[in-house]
């Protein structure tokens, strides 16, 4: 699927110039609209950058608003396990490795969401003077807390059995479900149309699984040492403006790790939206627009 080649009703939400960055012989798919301070977004699991249109649409006219889709999610390649390995270190080249060919090198305001927060902070620690200031969108750059119990929703997708493959990959249950629960109002019907429109075929979803396979639980996991460079080095960021606009009716980013952000980030401006779900952009969109303005 290419968004030139899509005339649905959920294209029309998503009206901006597709372009790829060619990277490791994969293209990577990119918003990049406007002029002016950058705005760098970047998306978790399993979205894309559709999560991002309205403050796209918003800032474009007064900043330059970059939005990728990570390898095997969205409009990019879907490249097999043979071609890429789908790990969060390499999904952090990739986000610095665009923002170097763009020549993005500073005043970025960062905005991160569900794992895009791993992969943002992730890139914003191997180049700090990079960042003006941070956004946080429910997402986590640390660790399970303590007293947060992993979900058995995630454990069980986590697995990598035939019966999970037919669950996440074949059933698209992972992606269905997250439409269905990542929101307190539902969403409108073109808009989960654009949310699903890249996982529609068994190929499509290799990245999604991938993508919690590669939650690291214990040391040994494949990313782990990763996320624990990421915990360790969190409060070299400390000195960079933080908002942190975080819907309370997330089944997954709960207020355990609100919690933890606000310990870590003791000055950050928090706005908790009591109605909003996972996908608190579309539960809370236009307050976090405005938020977000005032901010920058």
């Amino acid at each position: 699927m290419t968004a030139e080649r899509s005339n649905e009703p959920w294209r029309q939400l998503y009206p901006f110039e597709s372009r790829l960055f060619r990277h490791n012989d994969l293209d990577m798919h990119y918003v990049d609209e406007g002029d002016g301070p950058p705005i760098v977004m970047v998306h978790g699991n399993p979205t894309w950058s559709f999560y991002y249109r309205e403050l796209i649409r918003a800032f474009r006219g007064t900043h330059r608003c970059i939005a990728m889709d990570h390898i095997g999610c969205g409009l990019s390649d879907r490249p097999g396990l043979d071609r890429y390995d789908h790990r969060l270190a390499s999904r952090i080249d990739d986000v610095e490795a665009l923002l170097n060919h763009l020549g993005v090198q500073e005043d970025v305001t960062l905005i991160v969401h569900d794992w895009g927060g791993m992969i943002g902070f992730g890139a914003a620690l191997r180049k700090p003077e990079r960042i003006a200031r941070i956004v946080v969108l429910n997402t986590a750059a640390f660790f399970l807390p303590a007293e947060r119990p992993f979900m058995w929703q995630l454990r069980i997708a986590r697995r990598d059995n035939l019966l999970t493959r037919f669950l996440v990959r074949r059933l698209n249950l992972f992606c269905h479900g997250a439409a269905i629960g990542g929101t307190t109002r539902g969403l409108d019907r073109n808009v989960r149309s654009g949310l699903l429109a890249p996982y529609r075929r068994v190929s499509d979803r290799l990245a999604v699984h991938e993508f919690v396979k590669d939650i690291p639980l214990a040391p040994g996991d494949r990313s782990y040492e990763t996320v624990r460079a990421i915990d360790d080095d969190l409060t070299t960021l400390r000195d960079k403006p933080m908002m942190i606009c975080w819907g309370r009716q997330d089944f997954v980013f709960d207020d355990a790790f609100l919690a933890e952000w606000r310990r870590r980030f003791p000055d950050a401006e928090t706005h908790v939206f009591e109605d909003a779900g996972h996908y608190v952009m579309e539960d809370a969109r236009d307050r976090i627009i405005e938020r977000v303005r005032n901010f920058i």
